[in-house]
């Protein structure tokens, strides 16, 4: 079948369930992003390092264990993990960047 003829429609189905998961992975993310960004500010705010290796590392036990539990690969979900956090540090250290030292040490102060 070429490109231009038409598809099984089981296989119309399973493109839009999937198109249809696509669209809620993008949300997810999207709204994941927005909390970490207020984490971010708290740790800017707070003095507190972009990275927290400790709980990192909890982490990627955590959704090993999760990824096997469904039937997901685990080296997969550390690689999208390790991916996901990489993104996350860079936007801290960002944010990290935007807060002069006042607004750090009136925040500890508080």
């Amino acid at each position: 079948m070429s490109t231009g003829d038409s598809i099984p429609a089981e296989l119309a189905d399973e493109r839009r369930t999937i198109d249809n998961i696509d669209a809620a992975l993008i949300h997810i993310l999207a709204e994941r992003f927005r909390c970490t960004q207020r984490v971010g500010h708290i740790k800017a705010r707070s003095g507190l390092p972009a990275a927290d290796p400790e709980r990192e590392a909890r982490q990627v036990q955590r959704l090993r264990r999760l990824a096997t539990e469904s039937g997901l690969d685990p080296d997969f979900a550390e690689t999208f993990l390790a991916f996901m956090v990489t993104e996350v540090i860079r936007h801290h250290e960002v944010i990290k960047s935007e807060y002069s030292e006042d607004e750090v040490v009136e925040a500890i102060d508080d």
